[in-house]
C-alpha cells in the first residue's frame, strides 16, 4: 500500500470575533421582534371582536405617502453610511439629515392620523378592543421610530461638530441596522393593520 501525501496549507485564516456592536444590535432586534410579534398576534386575534364601533373599515385610511417616506429612509441611511465610509462627510450629513426628515415626516403622519381618529372619529385607546390594540401596536412602532430619530439626531449633532468620520462608520452601520428593523416592522404593521385588518 502506498500512501499519497497531500499538501496541507499552513496558512489557515484566523477567526476573529464579530463586531460587538452588531452582535448587541442583533440581540436587541431579536428581543424587539418577539415583543412586536406579541402585539401583532394580539391585534389579529381581537380584530373584528369589538362589540361597539368604530371599526377599522369605518375609520382607517391607508397611509401610503407616509409609508413611502419611512421606507425611503432605509435607502437614504444606507447611502449615508456608504458616503461616510468614503470620507465624504458633507454628503453624509446631508443624506443623514434627509433620513431624519423622512422619519419625522412619517411620525407627523402618524400624529395626524391619531388626531383625526380621536377628535373626528371618537376612537381612543379605551373606546373598544380595536382602539386598544390599534393604539398599542401602532404606538409601539411610533415609539421605536421616535427612539431612532433621537439616535440619528445625536449622530447628526456630533457630525456637525466634526466628530463623525470614516472611523465611526462601523458604529453608524449598527444604528442603520436598527433603522432598517424599524422600517421592516412597519411593513408588517402596515400589512396587518391597513390591509388584513380591514
Amino acid at each position: 500500500m502506498s500512501a499519497i501525501t497531500t499538501p496541507f496549507s499552513e496558512t489557515s485564516s484566523a477567526w476573529t470575533l464579530p463586531y460587538r456592536g452588531k452582535v448587541g444590535m442583533a440581540c436587541l432586534i431579536i428581543a424587539e421582534s418577539a415583543i412586536f410579534t406579541i402585539f401583532v398576534v394580539a391585534y389579529l386575534f381581537y380584530v373584528g371582536k369589538s362589540l361597539s364601533g368604530p371599526t377599522p373599515r369605518e375609520v382607517l385610511e391607508t397611509p401610503i405617502f407616509y409609508t413611502i417616506c419611512l421606507l425611503s429612509s432605509s435607502l437614504t441611511i444606507h447611502f449615508a453610511g456608504k458616503l461616510l465610509e468614503r470620507g465624504r462627510r458633507g454628503a453624509f450629513l446631508l443624506v443623514w439629515l434627509l433620513t431624519i426628515a423622512l422619519g419625522a415626516l412619517f411620525l407627523y403622519g402618524t400624529g395626524q392620523e391619531w388626531h383625526r381618529l380621536i377628535y373626528e372619529d371618537g376612537l381612543t385607546i379605551s373606546t373598544n378592543l380595536f382602539g386598544t390594540t390599534y393604539y398599542s401596536l401602532v404606538g409601539l412602532h411610533a415609539f421605536h421610530v421616535s427612539a431612532g430619530l433621537i439616535m440619528l439626531s445625536i449622530v447628526l449633532f456630533f457630525g456637525l461638530a466634526g466628530r463623525v468620520g470614516p472611523e465611526q462608520s462601523a458604529r453608524v452601520d449598527v444604528l442603520s441596522l436598527y433603522w432598517h428593523f424599524v422600517d421592516a416592522v412597519w411593513v408588517v404593521v402596515f400589512t396587518v393593520v391597513y390591509i388584513l385588518g380591514r
